[in-house]
């Protein structure tokens, strides 16, 4: 097992979530919940996975006004999970108001504010023509991991091709999220900038988020050491 790769765990319920993990014996790895069990268990599904040892990177993407991020990270502070996430597009005030949420909300725990830059199943072409966002998608990611330092966040999410260039532009102790995770042949599904975990380490990722070539191959627990060995290795 390892802290820096964190397992997603994209279940509907927790019944089926948790006779995942047991027969995997997966008690105690790093987990990333996301929306999809969030929104269907609430916070008690949280409680639970500290109750049993995982490290959790809450994975909500909020974006909204900064108010409704405030009072959101507020309430999020509580069940001190180790990151969660805001779109850094969400703006300096928005980013500045979720950490102003996660300190006030309690002071004595450092939840890490993580910043997505551009998801991982956009391309550069996508970016250009359905955003209408000019230039290149690397250097937008740069600039938006910037941007989200300056007013607060402790990271970001970006894939595995733009991690080094975050970390010489915001420094080896600003966080990189990495998805898009894949093990060698596996199927890339909806995600464009993938990477094995070998290559994530070389390139600057402190964090890896894998799902599918985990959760969805035949022996997930064989799949998941093996993600560990080549990250270790």
């Amino acid at each position: 097992m390892t802290d820096s790769i964190y397992l997603a765990l994209d279940f509907s319920n927790k019944k089926t979530l948790d006779q995942f993990l047991e027969s995997n014996q997966f008690q105690g790895i790093p987990v990333k919940v996301g929306m999809e069990l969030y929104y269907r268990e609430g916070p008690k599904i949280i409680e639970s996975l500290k109750a049993n040892g995982h490290r959790i990177f809450l994975d909500l993407k909020l974006h909204d006004i900064p108010t409704t991020v405030m009072h959101a990270m507020n309430v999020i502070a509580s069940l001190e999970v180790d990151m969660v996430n805001i779109h850094a597009l969400g703006g300096s005030e928005m980013i500045k108001r979720a950490k102003e949420g996660l300190v006030e909300g309690n002071p004595n725990y450092h939840t890490k504010l993580i910043g997505v830059t551009m998801l991982t199943s956009m391309d550069n072409k996508q970016m250009n023509e359905e955003l209408l966002i000019p230039g290149d998608l690397t250097k937008n990611t740069v600039y938006l991991a910037r941007f989200a330092q300056a007013n607060g966040a402790d990271g970001v999410v970006c894939s595995v091709h733009e991690a080094s260039q975050v970390k010489k532009a915001c420094g080896e102790r600003f966080v990189t999220v990495t998805p898009g995770i894949r093990l060698v042949d596996t199927a890339v599904n909806d995600q464009k900038r993938v990477a094995t975990p070998s290559y994530a380490r070389q390139n600057g990722a402190d964090y890896l988020v894998i799902g599918r070539s985990v959760t969805q191959a035949a022996n997930p627990q064989k799949a998941y050491h093996q993600a560990v060995m080549e990250w270790e290795e």
